[in-house]
Order: structure tokens, then sequence, then C-alpha cells
């Protein structure tokens, strides 16, 4: 059976960490995985998370079975978190995942057992995985523009390539500090994208995987929250792995807003059936982590202070690097680069540039340009941008 496999295509990002791994040069930079590092270079445990998983270990809480739908307790809170009102988490059931990107697998089998071939639409450039996940699930895969050929938002092309999608279709929509480029929509784009939900039919999926790490928590949450109150029918994807570190414990939740109980008990169950054949039930550590966070008023305030640091060191991580690119004479590349927002920026290079980014000065990136930002320690940042202003210069 094995013999008859043909190569399957190597994973694009962690062929690149694993380059990163074997080479050798001291001033190698690993911009390539989304993960937050701190100014050492590591990705801490966040203090918040450190005192509940202290909180837990106390307890000894049995390792039973939680169920299909995982932790109840952290559900509500993930409901609370990205809903905020009663009004909102009244419409909408929670089945905790493992990690976003389960949450993302769940809610497109969820599309196609609704409407078999659906039409899923993605942005270009998209996150590498969503097309892959969508198409796993047996879902289409149409495309809407994002950002023009400088790097910036570009709506006009959002607002024209959307205004095909039909009644019943669902429209991938990521929530804020969107990855690979880093630009998000204005609150007049959204407003717009709103319009055309209520206009047309299609269905957004919002996917949360860096709220709190672009504009600050409320503010991040603020377009979905709006798009909830304004349509009838919404799914959501949330990953904890980013805003409460907790990477490796993959922790997740897919939410979906209906109009009526009926609708949402009927969506609450296909999504526990699509769990029980992928993976059977959620891990529980991540989850009770986060649910000890937000149920406890002192820990939640650390956790947001917490989480404030670290968006404020990753803006100010973007903001020398432009500031410093601007100096290098490259001032429309550095006006791009401050606009961003989030894990992610988007260098204006070339797949080539960045091949020679990568052999010259060891600063891995993908070929599109992505780098992430967030991992960045700050001390290299000059580093970083001769090594780009030198790329640029030819």
């Amino acid at each position: 059976m094995l013999e008859l496999l043909t190569p399957p295509p190597v994973d694009p990002l962690w062929d690149l960490a694993a380059a990163y791994a074997a080479d050798p040069r001291p001033e190698r930079l690993n911009l390539v995985l989304g993960v937050y590092r701190d100014a050492e270079g590591t990705t801490p445990v966040m203090a918040a998370v450190r005192e509940a998983e202290a909180r837990l270990a106390e307890r000894s809480a049995s390792k039973e079975y939680r169920g299909l739908s995982g932790n109840l307790a952290f559900n509500r809170a993930m409901l609370a978190t990205v809903l905020g009102t009663p009004g909102l988490t009244g419409r909408a059931a929670a089945v905790q995942t493992v990690a976003g990107t389960g949450a993302l697998r769940l809610l497109a089998d969820l599309i196609c057992r609704t409407r078999p071939g659906t039409t899923v639409w993605i942005s270009d450039p998209a996150y590498v995985n969503h097309r892959p996940i969508m198409e796993a699930a047996g879902l289409t895969v149409r495309t809407y523009g994002w950002a023009d050929p400088a790097g910036r938002f570009d709506e006009e092309a959002l607002l024209r390539d959307l205004a095909d999608a039909g009644r019943g279709d669902v429209v991938l929509l990521q929530g804020c500090c969107h990855n690979p480029t880093g630009v998000d929509p204005t609150p007049r784009a959204w407003d717009a994208l709103a319009a055309l939900a209520e206009r047309d039919g299609w269905v957004p999926l919002v996917d949360l995987a860096y709220h709190g790490l672009g504009d600050g928590l409320e503010a991040d949450l603020a377009p979905t929250r709006m798009l909830a109150r304004r349509l009838p029918e919404m799914l959501i994807a949330v990953s904890c792995s980013k805003n409460f570190g907790l990477y490796s414990d993959r922790t997740g939740c897919a939410i979906v807003l209906g109009s009526s109980t009926r609708a949402l008990g009927h969506a609450e169950t296909a999504l526990q059936n699509a769990a029980r054949t992928l993976y059977s039930m959620p891990p529980e550590h991540g989850a009770a982590v986060v649910t000890t966070v937000l149920e406890d008023a002192a820990l939640r305030r650390t956790w947001r202070a917490e989480l404030d640091a670290m968006r404020a060191r990753v803006t100010d991580n973007r903001a020398e690097l432009a500031a410093l690119l601007a100096s290098l004479g490259h001032g429309e590349q550095a006006g791009t680069v401050a606009l961003q927002k989030g894990m992610f920026s988007m260098l204006p290079l070339t797949a080539p540039q960045m091949t020679r980014l990568r052999t010259e000065f060891a600063v891995y990136g993908t070929d599109a340009g992505r780098i992430n930002i967030a991992g960045l320690p700050g001390h290299r940042v000059p580093y970083l941008a001769h090594a780009v202003g030198a790329v640029l210069g030819g």
C-alpha cells in the first residue's frame, strides 16, 4: 500500500523552520512561525497562566472525559469574551476544539453537511492553511482581493470580488491582524461587508486568532461583534494559542450564531459529531487554564495587562523597523510596514529577494515576504532593517 503513495507536498512553513534549525550561523533570525517571543527571544508562559496552572495542580482535578463539546465552562467563557453581551451570547452555541485549526475544520465540516460543495471565499493572499482545510472538507474555494501591489488594504478589490458571493456562500474573514499581510479593513469597509452580507445572503466565517495583539482586545473584537449584531447567522473560529500563549496546549473554540434555538441545537450536534470522527474530544488542560483565568477577576486583569504589554512590544518592533527603513532611504516601503498590525508584517520583497535575505543574511521569512514581527527580539531590529535595506538597495 505505502509504495503506491506519491510524494506529498511539504508544508512550506515547517520546511523553512527545518532549514533555520540546520543553519549554523549565529546571526540567524527565525521569523517564520507565528509565535510571540520576548526581548530575549524566548516564548514565555504568561504569569496569569502559571498561576492558573498552579491552582489546577493543587486541586488535582479528575482526568475523566469532558464530553464531545469539551469544557462547558470554557465554552461559556469564550462566548462571553468574544461576543460580549447576553443579547449575542444568547443566540450562540460553542464547542471546544483542538485550537483554532480544529475550529476551522469542524466549521468546514458543518458547512459541508449543511450544503455539500458550498463555495467558501478566502482572501488573496490568505493564511496558508485556509484553503487546505476548506478543500479537505469537500468545499469549493474562491478568492477575493485583499491588498494592492504596494501591500496596502484594497477595499475596492475586496468589495468588487465579494459582489459575486451569492446566497448560501461562506466568506472567511480574519477578524483582525490579517495573516499574512498585517493589513485590516477600515471601519467603513467592515460596514460595507456587513451590508453586502445582508443584501446577498452569504454567511461570514470569522477566524479570530490574534485578537488583543492589534489595537487591543475590545477594538480587535469590535468588527466580529458588529457582524454578529447585524446578521442572522455567523460562524466564528477562535484560537487561544497567541493571546494566552497556549501554543502546544491546542486550545480553541467553534462558535455558531443562529436565529433559532432549534437551528443552534442542530448545529451544535453536528459539530459534536464531526469532532467525534476527527479526534473524539479536545484536550482539557488549556481550556481549564483559560477558564480559571477568565473566571477570576484578578487573574483576568493580570492576563489583560500581559496581553497589552505583548501588543506594545510588537507595535514598538514594527515602528522601529519602519523608522529604520525610512532612514535608509526606503520611505515608501517603510510607510507600508508602519500601517500593518498584529504578529505579522509583509516585507516589500519578491521571492528572489526573500531568498537572498535568507542566504546572505540568515533571515528566515516566507517567500511571499511574511515575517513574524512578534518573534523578533528588540535588539535585532536594526540587523533586520539593514538586511532588508541591503536587499532593496541591490
